[in-house]
This record gives C-alpha cells, structure tokens and sequence, in this order.
C-alpha cells in the first residue's frame, strides 16, 4: 500500500484516521490494533461497564459501517512488530506475518499497565485494567471474590475501589506515597478522597509498600505482604501502579525517545514521515515548561487532530487547554489546566459537602482548576484558561463558591 499506516487501535489512531479524511485525505488509510475489536472507549470500563451500566456493544468509538463508509482500513488482533523507514516512506511487519508499506507511519501505540515486579508471580487473580479483556475477567470474579486489594491511590486504583464498592465488596487501596494522587494531584483533592472513599468503606494503608503475594493451593493470591510484615487477605488482586511505553518501533525507525516519542507542537517526531499522538507521546504544551506526557482521552483526540492535520500538509499547533474526569460514584471531578508550576492555590467551597473546586494561579494567572461536583466551575475554568485569565479582586472572591468563577477572574485587556 501507499498512503498512511497508523499503528494503534485506540482513541488517538481512531482519531487520526478520522481526521485524514475530514481534512480530505484521499490516500489508503489503515490502521492496525493487537485488540481483537475496533477502537473503543477505554474510560467506561473503570466505570460504567464494571457497573453493568454500559453492554459492550456501546463501548465502540465508531461503528463497522463507519469505516467502511470512509475507506478506512481496520486490522484487528494483531501488533506491528517490525518496521524501517527512509526518505520517501517505508514498511511495517506484523506478528501474524503481514506486511505494509507506506508513505507516512502515525504512531498511537498508547501506554500498557505497569506489572507488578517478576517476583510476586502472575496468579490468575492479579488484575490490571486496561482493556475490555481485562474488565471482562474483573468481572467475572464479582460473583464468588469477596475481599480485594487495589494496589496504587491514583484514579484507576480509586475508580476501581468505588465500583467494587458499589458491588458490595471488602476493598483495601495500598498507596506508597503519604497521600494518594501524588502525582497528578494537589493536597487537597488527595486528602478530599481519602476522607470520602472513607466513609464509603474503603480501607487504606497509606506510604506502605507490597513486598509480596501469598499463593494458595490453586495458584491464586491469597494475601498482600506489605513492608513491615502485615498481610492483607485477599480473593482477588487489582494492580493500577502506573503505565509504561515500548520502545522498540521507535528504536528501530530512530526517533527521538524520552520514555515517549518526542514530538513538535504539530505531533511530528524527529523523522518528517512520522508523526505521533496519545499516551505514547512526549511533546510540549503551551501551559507546560518543558515537554510534558498528558494521559486523557482529550489529549489523545486533540492531538490526534493535529498529527492529521500535519500528515495534509496543514500545520495546526496543539494548543488545546487539557481537561480529564474521573467518576467514582457519586464523586464526579473534572479538571481543567496544568496544576504543575502553580505558585498558589485557592480552595472554593467546603470539600465536606463533596462540592468544592481548588483554583490554581502562577502568581495572579489561572492555570488549572480541579472540580469536584462543581460542573459550572469546570465549564468557566476551560474557556478561561484558552484565554489567559487573571485573577481581577481579591481571593476571597475565587474562594466565595456563590460568586461565579467568571466574576473573580477575568481576561486582561489587549492593547492595540
């Protein structure tokens, strides 16, 4: 084939075949997935699917006719092991033995769950979620596992503990740092969901490490060592500690690496048939010193957006303000910005009413917001952010959650 190859079967590839075609594309486009299904949502299933609230079917991102209808090219079940590239384009091979060639190659080959170190084994009731696959073996033990243990506070681990919950189960979240959300959240989000999930039953063990995992006699986990000898019982396990990236296509066509393909404002590596978007990316961001890696489905698909824009010879930076949400039953956050490089924080509302937002500022200009229940905040907080607002009065008015957001901050005048 000529045309483009696009080597990733989630949001950003999805996106990125799409949006050749909105920009007129009219070269071959395939895109090949290791999953057996098209592209599909993969926030449901932390959520709503877990739940029962969302069938399977629902989960996909477009539907067969879709891609038909666009000539697009969808090869399931399979991965892009090797690949080589040069001036005018180059090949790919797949591991059932199928070769592609190309004149441009977009990388979305996302990010996987993080394992748990070789020692501790792989019984079948370790989990991770990632996929539907995974989900589907989640649930499946909801019928007979009583008592689980969630390794890792951040919002997969606490996404999972809310929906275990709901199930009725016995649900301990182990965190090595001192807080959860370490470190993609402030103080007080972090200590706002442990007080919460708290009350909801959920146990915890903070700045505590797991050393091992006692098997029994089918091979399953039966317990969680923790450093300073406690064990946790248990009848399943779910690990969220984290999410790496396989460097081997990058190795082979010699982009430029950094734990992510390093890319430009327009998703271009350093080789100029390349371009990359999604969990897989290292790039930089307006609101970011320095090149930064944005884990969301809204960074997935504006980013995607630009790296097709860039393969038609239409150079559109990503500019897009980052948001993400996380659901974990009642407890709806949505945040807007970057909170890294914040020099102060503002607390709005009281987090004991489970409805509150924490405003960010570098000196006087707004930088991120986290809303918990607060989806007014969150609207005001993205359409302040793109452009540029400061905050005009005193705090006590940001800090006020009666007083509309848009009142106490404001976007400064231009001069002309």
């Amino acid at each position: 084939m000529t045309g483009t190859l696009i080597v990733g079967g989630g949001q950003a590839g999805a996106q990125i075949a799409a949006g050749l075609r909105d920009h007129g594309y009219d070269r071959p486009v395939t895109l090949v997935g290791s999953e057996h299904i098209p592209p599909y949502q993969r926030p449901p299933l932390s959520k709503d699917y877990l739940l029962g609230k969302l069938p399977a079917a629902k989960l996909a991102l477009r539907n067969e006719q879709y891609y038909a209808r666009k000539d697009i090219d969808v090869v399931t079940g399979t991965s892009v092991t090797e690949a080589g590239i040069g001036d005018d384009g180059g090949w790919a091979r797949t591991a059932d033995g199928r070769r592609f060639t190309f004149e441009y190659l977009a990388l979305a080959t996302g990010a996987q769950p993080r394992r748990l170190p070789g020692d501790m084994g792989s019984p079948g009731n370790l989990l991770y979620l990632r996929t539907v696959a995974d989900a589907d073996r989640l649930r499946s033990l909801l019928d007979t596992a009583t008592r689980f243990v969630v390794i890792g506070g951040g919002f997969i681990g606490l996404e999972a503990a809310a929906v275990l919950r709901a199930h009725g189960k016995q649900v301990t979240v182990v965190e090595m740092a001192d807080r959860l959300l370490n470190r993609v959240a402030g103080s007080e989000l972090g200590d706002f969901y442990l007080d919460a999930h708290r009350r909801r039953g959920v146990g915890f063990r903070l700045g505590r490490s797991v050393t091992a995992l006692t098997t029994g006699a089918t091979g399953d986990a039966v317990g969680v060592v923790l450093d300073g000898g406690e064990t946790l019982a248990c009848d399943a396990v779910v690990a969220g500690v984290g999410v790496v990236r396989d460097p081997r296509l990058a190795e082979q066509l010699g982009l430029a690496w950094d734990n992510g393909v390093i890319v430009d404002r327009y998703a271009r590596t350093s080789h100029p048939r390349v371009v990359a978007a999604g969990d897989c990316v290292l790039g930089p961001h307006p609101a970011a010193t320095g090149r930064i890696r944005l884990e969301s489905v809204q960074n997935a698909v504006a980013q995607a957006k630009v790296a097709a824009a860039t393969i038609c010879g239409r150079t559109e930076p990503y500019t897009a303000v980052p948001w993400f949400w996380s659901n974990q039953g009642t407890l709806r956050l949505q945040t807007a910005g970057l909170h890294a490089g914040a020099t102060r924080r503002i607390l709005r509302g009281d987090p004991r009413t489970e409805n509150f937002s924490v405003i960010y500022l570098r000196e006087n200009t707004l930088t991120a917001v986290e809303a918990m229940n607060r989806p007014a905040d969150f609207a005001t907080a993205r359409t302040l952010l793109a452009a540029g607002a400061e905050l005009v009065g005193p705090a006590t008015a940001v800090a006020d959650p009666d007083i509309p957001l848009a009142d106490a901050l404001a976007v400064p005048a231009t001069t002309t």
